[in-house]
């Protein structure tokens, strides 16, 4: 389902085209932030070497001998300027101002600015303490440092103060702000590129919906997924739920919480885990869980001839399958009539001949012995079993065994009344019918060994049920006593196959469903047991 507007000015901006403006704004948010602060440190960095630089060669200038032997000469101007030059020359600063304690000056690089009065602040430096500031001066602002100049008894004959004008220290920041710009635009050129390719790919995945559009479908999509009847069930690559509607949660008995779980450790039968995993399609495969019957389809899905699971949906046959095995004993009941109507002619027949050839005695002896045999069978029968369905069914299933040529027998102690209200009538034709049917193609197996026998006993004993067909086949092997009543298990030829290895299936599934149990023994042929407790 496409839910793509055709109005482009109505759709909005898709969700990849949102994410891109975002991660340009943050992006550039960033890098911009990071820019600033590089600035600020190198400028802050620049302002301590230009301190750092000012108080050495001040510190160095207080120091020197000669600095204190031409403060106390009578013309202190005539050797500390040629030298004050030379210094200011060698170390790059600005400015040299040596003065006297009244802030006289003695150099300078204006020379007509000397025996003028600093300006400046020198009260800290008077007091022997070492300071700076940025002040505004004759060659306007600097980076300044103010030191004492200390005569032998530790007085201050002078001051020194040496600095840095703030237009030097911006020409140097300037220098180092191209490196800091290009590292930025490097940084903003990656980081659009990265987004763009992120968006690029956010684009293929999501098709240039708009979130609008990928909610709307979201929404859509989940009401469609827990409104359908049908179970869904979404296995990806690595053979764990990816989705699981209401329908299949129900169908299969699950918790809510399956997804992300493999599917081997949902409790399903093995055949059922095998068909979710495979990787080979399937088509409308029966597969019988402990309460139902289902119709399982799978599908594997690639994208971009990419696997990525498979779709396995589900449908609830049971209903149907019930109804398919009422269909299959009324059928039953029909091949039996039209068998009874066909033996029924021919004993007329023989009775007619009889007539004509004079023989009327034979003839009344001959039909009244048919007749007590069918009799006897019916009232036995009915006698015994007062569940009109299941004595129907034991009725049809004799003349049906007959015309087979397999003696059914009802066993001496087979009584069952009709107070067993709990257990359906149809479970009861499933468990016992395709008992029956078992055992008469068992039977004939064994046709040439032993008389073709089927052995059938039902009657309620110590508060359960037993159903009891035992055969004179060739047995139940001892590797196949666990998995007779597994799907798809079969003896006959194309065993697993459509239609085959669903009857025990069956049989299994129902006794289960009242807590009975089933067990199987051979004896020779095989036994077959069930006990349903009667509540």
């Amino acid at each position: 389902m496409r839910l793509r507007s055709t109005d482009p000015s109505r759709r909005g901006w898709s969700l990849a085209r949102q994410l891109l403006l975002l991660q340009v704004v943050l992006v550039s948010l960033l890098v911009g932030g990071g820019a600033l602060l590089a600035y600020l440190d190198a400028a802050q960095a620049t302002d301590e070497k230009a301190t750092d630089e000012v108080v050495s060669v001040a510190a160095t200038l207080a120091d020197s001998p000669g600095v204190r032997d031409a403060l106390t000469s009578p013309d202190p101007s005539a050797e500390l300027q040629p030298f004050t030059e030379q210094v200011r020359a060698d170390t790059g600063v600005d400015f040299i101002t040596i003065m006297n304690r009244a802030g006289i000056r003695y150099t300078h690089p204006n020379p007509e600015l000397i025996g003028k009065r600093f300006i400046g602040n020198t009260a800290p430096a008077l007091r022997g303490e070492v300071f700076t500031e940025t002040y505004t001066g004759t060659l306007g602002p600097s980076v300044r440092a103010v030191l004492p100049v200390f005569g032998t008894d530790r007085k201050v004959l002078g001051l020194v103060s040496v600095g840095i004008t703030v237009d030097a220290i911006s020409a140097e920041l300037s220098q180092r702000l191209p490196p800091v710009l290009a590292v930025a635009g490097g940084v903003l050129v990656v980081g659009m590129a990265g987004s763009y390719l992120v968006s690029a790919r956010l684009r293929r995945q999501t098709r240039g919906f708009a979130p609008a559009e990928l909610s709307g479908m979201f929404e859509y999509y989940e009401a469609i997924l827990h409104s359908v009847r049908e179970g869904l069930v979404l296995v990806g690559r690595d053979g764990r739920v990816v989705l699981c509607n209401d329908a299949a949660r129900e169908l299969l008995a699950l918790p809510d919480d399956i997804r992300g779980r493999a599917v081997g450790q949902l409790g399903l039968a093995p055949e059922l885990v095998s068909t979710f995993v495979s990787t080979e399609p399937a088509s409308d495969e029966l597969h019988v869980t402990e309460t139902r019957v289902l119709l399982v389809n799978t599908v594997p899905v690639r994208s971009r001839d990419r696997a990525m699971g498979t779709v396995v949906t589900l449908r609830d046959h049971t209903e149907l399958q019930s109804l398919t095995g009422e269909l299959d004993t009324v059928r039953g009941f029909a091949e039996s009539l039209r068998s009874q109507a066909h033996e029924s002619a021919n004993r007329l027949h023989a009775v007619v001949s009889l007539v004509e050839l004079g023989r009327v005695e034979q003839a009344v002896e001959f039909a009244t012995a048919e007749l007590e045999t069918a009799q006897q069978l019916t009232d036995r029968v009915v006698g015994a079993v007062a569940e009109p369905v299941l004595a129907a069914l034991l009725l049809g299933k004799s003349s049906e065994a007959s015309e087979r040529g397999v003696e059914l027998v009802l066993t001496e102690d087979t009584a069952m009344d009709d107070t067993t209200p709990h257990i359906d009538s149809r479970d009861l034709v499933t468990i016992v019918g395709n008992l029956i049917d078992n055992a008469v193609d068992a039977a004939i197996e064994e046709a040439a060994e032993r008389a073709p026998r089927i052995t059938v006993t039902v009657r309620t004993d110590d508060g359960e049920l037993l159903m009891r067909v035992a055969d004179t086949g060739p047995g139940i092997a001892d590797a196949d006593a666990t998995d007779i009543f597994r799907r798809g298990w079969s003896t006959k030829p194309g065993g697993g196959a459509e239609g085959r290895g669903l009857g025990l299936a069956l049989v299994g599934q129902a006794v289960r469903r009242h807590g009975g149990t089933v067990n199987v023994v051979n004896d020779p042929g095989a036994v077959f047991t069930v006990r349903i407790p009667l509540r």
